[in-house]
């Protein structure tokens, strides 16, 4: 049995990525295409020039939350390279505020970019990937969606919602030999996490409870989703694998040892 993993691991399927614009998304899109796939890159961010001159991406501007750009970007997928093989729904926002006094119209659109969304990119896919025997779903969740953080609890709910989503997927699509998977990510240097990046004492606090002392790339998270989108991951399905460094390998209650500041050698 070979190793598909690397080069090559995604030669001749075609896969849609959404909220592909920039870390993460745009890290899978660079990933799967360098690997040998085609790809459709969605967002509705106007920050897709990058993938403009690479004819292996069809860019498909677009709100995840529209039924209809779910649709077109399956659409573009089918009928520019001829089949859907993968769908990885990415696209997220994160939200954080007091119980009492936030706008229930902000959790609502938390919860349409987080979960619904995810619903209707994957009611799209689904009859393509019948149609061409199969696939594979992947949806970046967090590890904020197994456990609590303070003042997040819109985020928090829609993350832990989309790992129980992808449970019950898991289960209901596997007789059409789709399986559907989830990649919870820990902090990880992103442009949706600039904002705490820029607090010297919140970044290093996060630091100090990654049990590699670091925070992650958006590439190494798309390796993960690459992987369960892969032949390699054939028999894995309704997971929701952590991407944290270790963070969760803690119980949170003490922090894990520090590594020593290196000595200069001069």
């Amino acid at each position: 049995m070979s190793i598909l993993t690397g080069v090559g691991a995604h030669q001749g399927r075609v896969a849609v990525v959404t909220g592909a614009a920039s870390g993460i998304g745009r890290a899978t899109v660079e990933r799967l295409v360098a690997e040998g796939a085609c790809v459709v890159a969605v967002d509705r961010a106007q920050s897709l020039s990058w993938a403009e001159s690479n004819a292996r991406i069809a860019i498909c501007p677009g709100d995840v939350t529209d039924e209809a750009c779910n649709a077109n970007a399956v659409q573009s997928a089918t009928e520019r390279f001829g089949r859907l093989d993968t769908l990885v729904c990415n696209a997220g926002i994160a939200m954080s505020g007091d119980l009492l006094s936030m706008p229930m119209s902000q959790f609502d659109r938390v919860m349409d970019v987080n979960v619904r969304a995810v619903v209707l990119g994957v009611r799209a896919a689904v009859p393509a990937m019948k149609a061409a025997g199969g696939g594979s779903i992947v949806v970046t969740a967090s590890t904020s969606g197994t456990g609590g953080d303070p003042g997040m609890w819109p985020y928090n709910t829609s993350k832990a919602a989309v790992i129980n989503l992808v449970r019950a997927l898991a289960l209901d699509l596997g007789i059409a030999n789709i399986r559907v998977n989830a990649v919870c990510p820990g902090p990880t240097e992103t442009g949706m996490t600039q904002g705490i990046q820029s607090v010297p004492a919140v970044y290093e606090s996060l630091r100090s409870r990654i049990a590699l002392q670091r925070w992650g790339q958006s590439h190494e998270i798309a390796a993960a989703i690459s992987f369960l989108a892969s032949a390699d991951a054939g028999f894995i399905t309704g997971v929701s694998l952590p991407v944290d460094g270790g963070m969760t390998a803690s119980t949170g209650q003490f922090l894990p040892p520090h590594r020593q500041p290196e000595s200069d050698p001069s």
